[in-house]
């Protein structure tokens, strides 16, 4: 079945003038317009195209990729308004529109915003700032497991720290003190589970919980001893949260973690100025 707003294979069954034509199935034929034919394209070949709809409403396949895809939270420049809402740049060269009536604060052109891209009841491709529609606090408190990974993406600032899309369905929180790298509205990042509380609210992490996080984390440090000048580095477990932040983008308590296991294989010193390789 043809996916409106996303990548298909479909078969070429006609070379035109204008381009080629695509078995599309039950929507009919759809032209892969000749600026995006490619060599080695031919009659019978199945391609890998995307479909949306072109300024007269009418399927068309292109071979160029999108900023996003029907389903994905996207953040996107806003490039027009109009009467009927506001126009996104998201790749393609139709603009994908920003209903008034999806807009939960008044959008304008020039700035950024983070959107959910959905087919509406026309199988038009539109966009949607109204994120709550398409995201839930997780109803099965057994879905996760602390550990879990899972694809997030950042959606924005709160007075705890900053709110988590889950893969694509979930609201998810990370706490302002577990955040250790620089993080924009819009990036996708890979993280993990830290636990659903009793109100079926999910706190997410960075960083794997437990010592999955200390391996990576122990390289790292092994790593920067290895560069520096007598192999010293000035950190140890009595420095503050905040140098150790600065240094390894890692909480103390981790950081702690990793210099122990380093210890206990001999690959370390640890003293109050600092810590030091052991050269083998």
């Amino acid at each position: 079945m043809l996916e409106i707003g996303r990548f298909n294979e479909l078969k070429i069954v006609q070379e035109l003038p204008r381009g080629l034509q695509l078995d599309g199935g039950e929507a009919g034929e759809i032209l892969l317009p000749k600026q995006y034919v490619k060599e080695g394209m031919e009659v019978g070949s199945t391609i890998n195209v995307f479909i949306y709809r072109d300024s007269e409403a009418r399927l068309i396949a292109t071979t160029l990729t999108p900023h996003a895809q029907v389903g994905d939270f996207a953040y996107l420049n806003i490039v027009d308004e109009s009467p009927v809402g506001a126009f996104l740049d998201w790749g393609l060269p139709k603009d994908i529109l920003v209903p008034f009536s999806e807009q939960s604060n008044r959008l304008e052109k020039g700035r950024k915003v983070l959107v959910r891209i959905y087919l509406d009841d026309a199988d038009r491709i539109t966009a949607s700032t109204m994120l709550d529609t398409f995201l839930y606090d997780t109803d099965d408190t057994e879905r996760f497991k602390s550990g879990d990974e899972v694809n997030l993406v950042v959606a924005g600032k709160t007075d705890l720290g900053t709110k988590m899309i889950i893969d694509g369905v979930y609201w998810g929180l990370i706490y302002e003190n577990d955040i250790f790298q620089d993080l924009s509205r819009g990036d996708k990042v890979t993280g993990y589970i830290q636990r659903v509380r009793p109100d079926k609210k999910i706190e997410v992490t960075l960083q794997k919980p437990g010592f999955g996080r200390i391996e990576p984390l122990g390289q790292k440090i092994l790593d920067k001893l290895a560069n520096e000048d007598a192999g010293f580095i000035p950190l140890s477990d009595k420095s503050s949260p905040e140098m150790i932040k600065r240094v390894f983008s890692c909480s103390k308590n981790a950081f702690k973690q990793a210099i122990g296991g380093l210890y206990k294989q001999q690959l370390i010193n640890i003293e109050r100025e600092g810590i030091t390789l052991i050269k083998k």
